[in-house]
């Protein structure tokens, strides 16, 4: 391959020594003058083309004997086949509320849809991996009740009374995105013994723990100096456990890059 030689503006010859440089830009072409964290935010504001972030964070109010980190309290089952949405609340003051799912549908494509609380999704889906409310029941600032998303009448996501949010720390890589974690945090509620794990899924594999970390009640997080890659349609999250009744938090960050 020639390059151009800037030096004396001419093309290298052959065999002679050559330099390929991989740079980051922008959509635009402009190539991006930062470095280290502040790199990612054209990242975030979406100024490089083929490039995205992902943020996942959950909480579980009990993690003795072992769930995975969100709001429904148990390890986390993840549907075996697109099916019909649905979203209710177990209470009327939520009536007429609407929330955005968002998910993956059969061939693990990104979809984000609104629904009307007591309504179907359009659209039926594999995954969900975040739900919020977008506009509350009359008269109410956010969610009364707990909101129940099902898929094919399972429960897939829950938004815990006046979160207006699920707190679910897993995600699933979208089809044709390959995803690299960047850190994850784990913290507990009070002093005491707690253990948290990484879990990942590749299609149709099996689960395999990436990591694990245990804590006395102080928080942690961990950077990757070289970022864990996870291929498309990858399963991943954030388990924990303790010996005694305690609450649970964890995060992770993920960049997605498009696959060629």
């Amino acid at each position: 391959m020639a390059i151009w030689n800037k030096v004396t503006q001419t093309l290298n010859a052959n065999n002679t020594q050559q330099y390929e440089v991989v740079m980051l830009a922008d959509k635009d072409g402009n190539i991006l003058n930062t470095s280290g964290s502040a790199s990612n935010i054209p990242i975030a504001s979406g100024e490089v083309s083929g490039y995205s972030h992902i943020n996942k964070f959950g909480y579980s109010n009990d993690i003795s004997g072992g769930v995975t980190i969100w709001d429904g309290q148990t390890v986390y089952t993840y549907s075996t086949s697109a099916g019909t949405v649905t979203a209710s609340s177990s209470s009327t003051d939520d009536n007429g509320a609407q929330i955005e799912i968002q998910g993956l549908d059969s061939n693990y494509n990104v979809v984000t849809q609104t629904i009307t609380l007591g309504d179907n999704a359009a659209t039926d889906l594999l995954r969900i991996f975040r739900v919020k409310v977008t506009t509350p029941g009359s008269g109410q600032d956010t969610n009364v009740g707990t909101i129940t998303v099902t898929i094919g009448g399972s429960d897939r996501a829950k938004i815990l009374p006046e979160n207006g949010q699920t707190l679910m720390c897993l995600y699933t890589i979208p089809a044709g995105k390959t995803a690299y974690l960047l850190a994850s945090t784990i913290s507990v509620d009070k002093n005491t013994d707690a253990i948290f794990q990484l879990f990942a899924r590749p299609f149709n594999g099996a689960w395999n723990l990436k990591g694990q970390t245990g804590t006395f009640g102080t928080p942690f997080t961990y950077q990757y100096p070289v970022p864990l890659k996870f291929e498309e349609k990858t399963d991943l999250e954030i388990r924990g456990d303790s010996g005694n009744t305690c609450g649970g938090g964890a995060m992770f960050d993920l960049i997605l890059v498009d696959n060629e």
